[in-house]
């Protein structure tokens, strides 16, 4: 029987899910519709798209040209600035806005142009990238991987072909019912991506809108060709990572209202499974966790990223207290969501958690005479979940 699987996002940490399906796959345990969020995005596409969780691992084993996590490539330095983006940019429009009565107007001008060429250069891109691009770092070297990721054949030499797939084509080809939340900033509402919201946008763009961190890496503009969300047109809105507004909505699985049903896909069986990333449960092997000595550029990053992850949690809590029996923690404690840098052996430490956090979920359900959560059962339960459900996809 398929579990409907969710994923928390998480970012670097994400990398614990695989340990979790690999304890599914070593239990013959199959997936149906999947929903990610961020980091739980990626991996949702990636399981959708048949990837095992061994060419997982394989990937989260990836090294540079200089024998550095791939990943590091992720927290990237913004792409030089085009003279006319900084000619319709917001700090430019500012400083003409601001009158300095004791210089001439020649003068003022000259200031201006000065002050852009400091913003402009290398050591202050990533000041106004944040300013411009709504945020710190720039993710083209995560677009190309995740291209690169999707065209890779598989292990029997089957090819893959995927990076340019939309939602829809994703689904034919697959058939699979992935989706992936974002939020739009521009309107302040969520968005559920599948091929049933957004038939025409690309999978890559989905994965790149979920996981782009708000004020961490920059933000994804909606493009004309990418068609409406729904019935309404989002071109030129600005979107961003999904955990804004819900970084666990495991409700839109459970809920049992026909419209949501309608853009969710059906179920397909009785068991809902949430991948919840706890910072609370230790992961063996590891030390008591100590502040990390993070790179000066990283260290707003992370107070910002910290102030996020304090305001957006409300809502998940709630949730998750409410559908307790459906959540399976994986341990995450003293690891950083911005740690794309980690070591093989803290890599692994954390996927063997995963895996092992798994194994105990599935052990405790069989114990209760369980396969997994009934969730016709759970009348009450459900009817809340309804209620959320509507009110995110509405």
């Amino acid at each position: 029987m398929p579990y409907d699987v969710v994923f928390e996002g998480g970012g670097a940490k994400g990398m614990v899910f695989v340990g979790a399906l690999q304890e599914m796959e070593r239990r013959g345990q199959t997936v149906g519709r999947l929903l990610g969020t961020s980091a739980g995005a990626i991996i949702a596409t990636f399981a959708a798209a048949g990837f095992s969780a061994a060419e997982m691992h394989d990937a989260l084993q990836e090294k540079d040209d200089q024998g550095r996590p791939v990943f590091v490539r992720f927290l990237g330095r913004p792409r030089p600035f085009t003279p006319a983006e900084i000619a319709a940019s917001f700090t430019r429009a500012a400083l003409e806005r601001l009158d300095l009565r004791f210089l001439p107007p020649l003068v003022e001008d000259r200031f201006d142009r000065f002050i852009l060429s400091l913003m402009t250069q290398e050591e202050m891109a990533h000041v106004f990238s944040f300013v411009e691009r709504g945020g710190w770092y720039s993710a083209d070297a995560f677009l190309e991987w995740a291209r690169a990721r999707l065209d890779r054949a598989a292990p029997d030499g089957r090819a893959r072909q995927m990076s340019h797939l939309t939602f829809a084509e994703f689904h034919r080809r697959t058939g699979r019912h992935l989706s992936l939340v974002a939020a739009d900033t521009t309107d302040r509402h969520m968005l559920v991506l599948n091929h049933h919201t957004a038939p025409n946008l690309p999978v890559v763009w989905g994965m790149r809108m979920s996981m782009s961190l708000p004020l961490i890496w920059q933000e994804v503009i909606w493009q004309p060709e990418w068609g409406n969300y729904l019935t309404r047109s989002l071109a030129g809105h600005r979107i961003v990572d999904g955990g804004l507004l819900s970084n666990f909505p495991i409700e839109l699985f459970l809920s049992n209202d026909p419209y949501v049903i309608s853009l969710m896909g059906p179920k397909t069986g009785q068991s809902v499974l949430g991948f919840l990333i706890d910072e609370n449960l230790a992961v063996a092997g590891e030390d008591e966790p100590s502040p990390r000595d993070l790179p000066a550029d990283v260290l707003p990053v992370t107070r910002l990223l910290s102030l996020i992850e304090t305001a957006t949690q409300a809502h998940d809590k709630m949730v998750i207290d409410a559908f307790e029996q459906f959540v399976c923690r994986l341990p995450a404690q003293g690891y950083e969501t911005t740690e794309f840098d980690m070591t093989d052996e803290r890599r692994e430490r954390l996927i063997a958690a995963g895996q092992t956090a798994a194994d105990r979920y599935f052990r405790t359900r069989e114990t209760q005479g369980m396969k997994g959560p009934d969730v016709y059962a759970m009348e009450r339960a459900l009817k809340q979940a309804d209620g959320i459900a509507r009110k995110i996809l509405r």
